[in-house]
């Protein structure tokens, strides 16, 4: 059995060097908290409200360090849905007509017109992982799901970088839905067959 171990994900932001000391101040660097799955990212002390078109606030959302190029915000369709977000499913760096939002930090606010996304389902993989697990860069498989309420995750992204570790990255209303927690394990499917 191919096994990939998976992290879910919250609701989260990423911002510039720009964008955040536009939110904390001139100068401003980020606070490591935790060391995440792949290396040199991390959760940061810092959080911020995520303000939608329409008003609504979604409340003290945490920022992943380090700074990025482009602003952007990860959050689930069940927020989208909540919170009168405009999110489109997209990879991690692909922001261009997504959604809009404000960003409120405690020293100031920056509106973005574009970055609000719902992650798409995706693996992690260091080059010689994807060798072991037969796999290339952007190769869709599937993944099946073991337990109570078990199934196959269709659609997901196989991404090879050197300076990635294996993990596969689910957002909260996937892992709501199979009952799925950080660090439980998936099996690797490439392709399967529908019985008619």
């Amino acid at each position: 059995m191919k096994k990939i171990p998976v992290g879910i994900s919250g609701r989260h932001l990423h911002v510039t060097q720009e964008h955040l000391e536009a939110l904390f101040g001139k100068g401003y660097q980020l606070t490591p908290m935790k060391d995440l799955s792949q290396p040199g990212q991390y959760a940061a002390e810092e959080k911020v409200d995520v303000v939608s078109p329409e008003g609504k606030l979604l409340a003290g959302v945490r920022i992943l360090g380090p700074v990025r190029k482009e602003s952007q915000v990860e959050i689930s369709k069940s927020d989208a849905i909540r919170f009168k977000f405009v999110a489109p499913v997209r990879s991690s760096g692909d922001v261009k007509g997504s959604g809009s939002a404000t960003l409120v930090g405690p020293k100031g606010q920056v509106t973005i017109d574009q970055g609000v996304i719902i992650a798409d389902r995706h693996i992690h993989f260091s080059p010689e992982e994807a060798v072991q697990f037969g796999v290339t860069d952007r190769m869709i498989v599937s993944l099946k799901v073991g337990g109570i309420k078990g199934g196959i995750l269709d659609n997901v992204l196989c991404r090879v970088h050197p300076q990635f570790r294996l993990d596969c990255h689910l957002d909260t209303d996937d892992g709501s839905a199979f009952m799925l927690n950080t660090g439980d394990i998936l099996e690797l499917v490439k392709s399967y067959t529908i019985n008619e």
